[in-house]
């Protein structure tokens, strides 16, 4: 699946056919904000191009965390924003040909990666979650999302982000029950904080865990009935760490490589 000539399509509008290449969509380290530089001058053509880019999401989950960030400014742009968004487009620009891949030649097991930044929003102190999810080895959906609420720990903040993920993971599951297709049970979710799956698994509430008492319940509910199966994982394994901040040039690189995007222009022997 590919959205070569609407990219093209966007980048060309934008009059950057031509424009030096950028490695990644966004540079490694930073944090978007409503900051004090200059308004955009032109806000009607901010809030297009954003809109497009969104609507690119529906197979570029590569640029899915940034069109994330910029989409919350399109109240106010300001010309950094701008900057930011043009960087997506030099990007977009040496990349038009990636796609998804999805073989033919797939078992019906389904595997999920979550993850959350802790308190990474300037302007309000939210955390963004985040998740992949797999149909054997086939990316099959994704998100990177603010949370309604401040969380208070990174261990609030990841298991926001893991009961989120056990929501679409349940979503799935009633699909393809509709489709009568029966996946592997139980479901892998893997998760970077030991304290959040050890939440999971304690059956006693206590005063730290009482503002997330919904979420534990979601999350408890699903893996007693066997939908769900909480593993650890290293951060550096963590796939949708990719979701969650701006990487640097070879994190990046390598995480896509694994989630299953492809450059159908290169040669047989090439990939992301």
């Amino acid at each position: 699946m590919n959205q070569r000539k609407y990219a093209l399509e966007i980048v060309s509008d934008a009059g950057l056919l031509g424009c030096k290449l950028a490695p990644t969509p966004m540079i490694h380290g930073t944090h978007l904000f409503q900051d004090s530089s200059a308004p955009f001058h032109d806000v009607h053509a901010y809030r297009r191009l954003i809109g497009r880019l969104i609507y690119l999401t529906n197979t570029r989950l590569d640029i899915a965390f940034v069109v994330h960030q910029l989409a919350q400014f399109m109240a106010k742009p300001t010309t950094s924003h701008h900057l930011a968004a043009l960087r997506v487009l030099k990007y977009l620009k040496g990349t038009t040909s990636i796609c998804l891949f999805f073989s033919s030649h797939s078992s019906i097991h389904i595997k999920a990666y979550s993850d959350s930044d802790w308190a990474s929003c300037p302007d309000t102190r939210r955390s963004v979650s985040a998740y992949y999810i797999f149909l054997s080895n086939s990316l099959i959906s994704w998100k990177s999302k603010k949370q309604k609420t401040v969380s208070r720990s990174s261990c609030e903040a990841e298991y926001r982000a893991m009961a989120l993920t056990t929501c679409e993971l349940k979503w799935i599951s009633y699909i393809l029950q509709d489709l009568h297709i029966q996946p592997t049970s139980p479901v892998t979710l893997y998760c970077d904080n030991q304290s959040a799956i050890h939440i999971a698994y304690n059956p006693i509430f206590h005063e730290r865990t009482k503002h997330i008492e919904l979420d534990c319940h979601t999350i408890r509910e699903q893996h007693s009935r066997g939908l769900i199966k909480l593993l650890p994982i290293s951060s550096h394994l963590q796939l949708a760490d990719a979701l969650t901040k701006p990487l640097g040039t070879k994190d990046f690189s390598i995480i896509y490589l694994k989630l299953g995007l492809i450059n159908i222009c290169a040669p047989a022997c090439g990939g992301y």
